[in-house]
């Protein structure tokens, strides 16, 4: 089933549809980035990618929360992934090969006989949804979420002050063992200025990151701070030694 509707035809759901994305990608790989990049949304369910040519490019996202997949579609949305922008829409209600991924397709002749009395239960299910509120993980305004600057350490201890002078290298630390050059390349690019992504390979969990200057360094810095690539693992920013 094609995703050819318009964000305005899909009502909201837990679910998001992504296309446009580098179809190069191998397809472990694309779902570990998937998952690290919309982690900070929400807890995720599940993400589904499939090497057959007739799905190439694509990917859904099921999170456990619509107000996740409400926040990961507004602000990701035309985000550079792998050199393409993410083209992202509510999924359908259930597409085919979501469905059939999950154990819960019907063939469309007896489908179509449950369809008056499903899109009832539907539209009571998701008027229910639009009615439990902002995701507590995120306070604030709907589909707000606070600077990535302000999300607290485990336990309530705050960011440490910077142990160097301003630098245009940043020092990462804290990252899961998985992370790869190219996950990080994609966070840290959104920022101007952005040159490289440079990881030890003899030390899993840290890495260093180039901007042009101190100023775009720090920007990038603030905004990524205790970024969680996974739940066990806040980023930690500061500036590199010179």
């Amino acid at each position: 089933m094609a995703e050819a509707n318009t964000n305005s035809e899909i009502s909201p759901n837990m679910t998001i549809y992504i296309n446009n994305l580098n179809e190069k990608i191998k397809i472990d790989e694309l779902k570990k980035s998937l998952r690290a990049v919309f982690s900070q949304f929400g807890e995720i369910l599940e993400v589904l990618a499939f090497k057959t040519l007739k799905h190439k490019g694509q990917a859904w996202v099921i999170f456990k929360e619509v107000q996740s997949a409400t926040n990961a579609l507004r602000q990701m949305q035309d985000f550079p992934f792998y050199d393409k922008p993410m083209r992202i829409q509510y999924a359908k209600t259930k597409s085919d090969i979501v469905a059939k991924a999950d154990g819960t397709f019907v063939p469309r002749e007896k489908r179509k006989r449950h369809e008056e009395k499903g899109k009832k239960r539907k539209d009571q299910h998701d008027a229910n949804q639009a009615g439990v509120g902002v995701n507590p993980a995120y306070p604030g305004a709907y589909g707000a979420m606070p600077p990535l600057s302000q999300v607290p350490y485990p336990g309530g201890a705050k960011v440490p002050e910077a142990p160097a002078p301003p630098n245009n290298i940043l020092f990462v630390q804290n990252l899961p063992h998985e992370t790869t050059p190219m996950m990080l390349q994609m966070l840290f690019l959104q920022y101007p200025g952005f040159k490289e992504v440079r990881m030890v390979e003899t030390k899993p969990g840290i890495a260093f990151v180039e901007y042009s200057d101190e100023m775009q360094s720090t920007v990038a810095m603030q905004a990524l701070q205790g970024f969680k690539l996974t739940p066990q693992n806040p980023m930690l920013i500061t500036y590199a030694k010179k």
